[in-house]
């Protein structure tokens, strides 16, 4: 999702310079066409159980449903502007084809986003646009893999391509024309009889946009790093409850050789409840918010759900 983050410097000078409430609203709304296009900037975030090797020869398939919604704008970590609405329903297709390499389970990934994102408020002249996002391919290998104790470490390389939906003119897209790549490391660690933890840790890294904004500018963004942890709550062997944490930094943005100063670095937090429903179907709803932002919009909630079939 990318916006004309050209404007950010712009809409800043206008909030400190202006008076009056139409001048300061005129500010934000600059600031924020650099910011709400981009979507949030967030690393790849990870559900309860991801860790836990999938057996291989047993295809997967997952759709993921996401409702956020966002109403406060934040600068260098004060709150700028309320009423600056963005919400977002996502969904996610993803097929995962779990197979044995040398002992080790390898888990080729294919997803597929796509959604709506409507603004409303002070940022109502963004519109709304739907589309297809980005497609993704992933593949983890677990090099260790000891469901008895619960004890999972891998490693995961993430490919996104620039294929979503995008238009330079628009202040809202689901494609971010420009290459990524992410590197994913963790695992999971049994604590007993009825606990675990999992931890995550990720870079991300960015291509260039080369026809960013209406002006064809070059967008170009410093690696973004994510720590990621659940405790989990083995309620039965079928339904885990886990309580989620994610911090995330760094991915300050230039726009033709000129920085930002839109370094992320925000908290959240998340409640999780999944459950095998059959020996085939597992169903995860999650609860989730911004605890805190440094810059840009702050999420005020998410709801996840995901639905795991194992196939055919």
């Amino acid at each position: 999702m990318t916006v004309m983050q050209a404007f950010v410097k712009l809409g800043r000078v206008l909030l400190t310079q202006s008076r009056g409430a139409w001048a300061m609203a005129a500010g934000v709304a600059v600031m924020l066409f650099g910011t709400v296009g981009a979507g949030p900037a967030y690393a790849v975030l990870v559900d309860s159980g991801d860790w836990v090797a999938p057996i291989p020869g047993v295809d997967l398939g997952f759709v993921y449903q996401q409702h956020a919604s966002r109403s406060r704008v934040y600068a260098d970590g004060k709150e700028v502007l309320s009423n600056a609405n963005l919400t977002s329903d996502i969904t996610l297709l993803r097929y995962v084809h779990p197979v044995s390499v040398n002992g080790y389970v390898v888990s080729p990934n294919v997803l597929l986003p796509l959604g709506t994102l409507r603004a409303g408020g002070n940022l109502a002249a963004n519109g709304r646009t739907s589309g297809v996002g980005d497609l993704i391919f992933a593949c983890p290998t677990w090099v260790v893999n000891n469901p008895q104790t619960r004890t999972f470490f891998g490693f995961l390389p993430f490919v996104f391509f620039p294929t979503g939906d995008y238009d330079k003119n628009r202040p809202l897209n689901l494609g971010e024309n420009r290459w990524k790549g992410a590197f994913q490391v963790g695992g999971m660690h049994g604590l007993g009889k009825d606990f675990s933890l999992e931890l995550t840790g990720d870079v991300t890294w960015y291509g260039k946009n080369t026809q960013y904004g209406a002006a064809s500018a070059i967008l170009k963004q410093n690696p973004l790093y994510m720590v990621h942890g659940y405790l989990n709550w083995h309620y039965s062997p079928a339904t885990t409850f886990a309580l989620g944490a994610a911090r995330t930094e760094g991915g300050t943005t230039s726009v033709n050789g000129v920085s930002m100063n839109d370094e992320t670095r925000t908290l959240q937090g998340f409640l999780v409840a999944s459950t095998f429903i059959d020996q085939r179907t597992q169903l995860i709803f999650a609860a989730g918010r911004d605890l805190s932002v440094r810059n840009g919009l702050k999420e005020d909630g998410r709801l996840n759900f995901r639905f795991l079939r194992v196939l055919p």
